[in-house]
């Protein structure tokens, strides 16, 4: 972690590896997938120690608090020190995780393009009209 007050807040979600890339980064905040205190904002944004992100990086929402700044990308044990998870967001994804272990999207097993045979089954299953 640098000694700095501020960093662009696509750098940081990059850096903190909710994002694979910058760009990734950017777009999200642009569409409003990611929000500072409540509100949408802009990708160049300041982020300062303390502000509070809601993220919504396609797989999974998160709510965290942010205890450290970086720019550069590092190990993954580094990145999880530069934020902190809020108890109720711990929860929602822990119970999504469950729900999604009890049940199994039917066309999750098929990798790729489904055969005939996988069409007829995902058919049967009611994955497919």
């Amino acid at each position: 972690m640098n000694d700095m007050t501020t960093v662009r807040l696509d750098k940081w979600l990059w850096a903190a590896r909710f994002f694979k890339t910058r760009s990734l980064a950017s777009e999200a905040v642009d569409t409003g997938k990611v929000k500072v205190g409540g509100e949408r904002v802009k990708p160049a944004r300041s982020l300062r120690v303390g502000d509070e992100l809601a993220i919504d990086n396609g797989a999974e929402t998160w709510e965290v608090a942010v205890l450290g700044l970086s720019d550069k990308r590092g190990a993954a044990p580094v990145a999880r020190l530069l934020y902190g998870e809020t108890p109720a967001s711990i929860a929602r994804r822990e119970q999504l995780t469950e729900e999604r272990k009890l049940f199994r999207e039917p066309g999750s097993t098929i990798k790729g393009r489904p055969t005939k045979r996988d069409r007829r089954q995902l058919s049967k299953a009611g994955g497919l009209d």
